[in-house]
Order: structure tokens, then sequence, then C-alpha cells
């Protein structure tokens, strides 16, 4: 009988695992700070409760979001006790859409400007340029 007991304790356990895509993929995932991996991507988790997500894409708007995570009810107490008999999983998939990053406007005048403001100053200085020996 103890050979029984000690066996269905063994096989017990709860198994999480978080599944994380983007559109696009291949995004860089971030999980409350800590590099993870890239979309898609699936990682275990241990507990309950909120996640701090942030997605990183090159050409894209970097995501951050809070992701709420709640127990099942069998992961509720006294329920939890009994669940832990039975190897149980709990799947979560997040998916979310990366923005592809706007290009800043170029304003080609107002670089013209400054550069011609920046030319202007350097003739006015007093530092002479570095002449080369010659050869």
């Amino acid at each position: 009988m103890l050979p029984l007991i000690l066996g269905l304790l063994a096989a017990g356990c709860v198994q999480r695992t978080m599944s994380i895509n983007s559109e696009p993929p291949g995004a860089l995932v971030y999980l409350n700070g800590q590099e993870v991996g890239r979309t898609p991507m699936r990682t275990d988790f241990l507990w309950y409760g909120t996640y701090d997500i942030e997605l990183r894409k090159e050409g894209y708007e970097t995501l951050k979001t809070r992701q709420q995570t709640i127990a099942p009810w069998w992961q509720w107490v006294p329920f939890d006790l009994v669940a832990e008999f039975f190897p149980l999983r709990d799947d979560r998939a997040y998916n979310y859409a990366l923005t592809q990053a706007g290009d800043p406007a170029i304003d080609q005048d107002q670089i013209l400007a400054r550069a011609a403001a920046l030319r202007a100053m350097v003739e006015q200085s007093k530092v002479k340029p570095a002449t080369r020996p010659a050869n």
C-alpha cells in the first residue's frame, strides 16, 4: 500500500508553460526584465500573477505590456492539494502584434542650415587646421 501511495505522489505535478507569439515572428522577448528568447517561444513558469512582457524587433516599435496570468480553479485552495496528485498541464498562449516603426521625417533644409552654421563656426575658430608634412 505504501509503494502505491508513494507512486501516486511521485507521478503528480502541475506543468505550467507559457507560449509567446508575435506578428511578425522573431521578436526578442523579455519576461520580467530577463531575456527568454525569440518569438515564437515557449517557457515554463512557476507562479500565477502579473508578468511584465517586452517585445523588441528591429524596425518595429518596442511593445511593453503587463500580462495577467490567473490560476485555474484546480490551483485554488483547497483544490490545489488534490491537484498535486495528478499530472496536470496548464498551457497559456499570448499573441502580440508589433507596430512598424515610422521613419522620422528628415528635413533636408534644416540639415543644410545646421551644416552651414557648423562650417562658419569652424572657419571663425582660432585653431589652425593641422598640416601634413611633405614626403
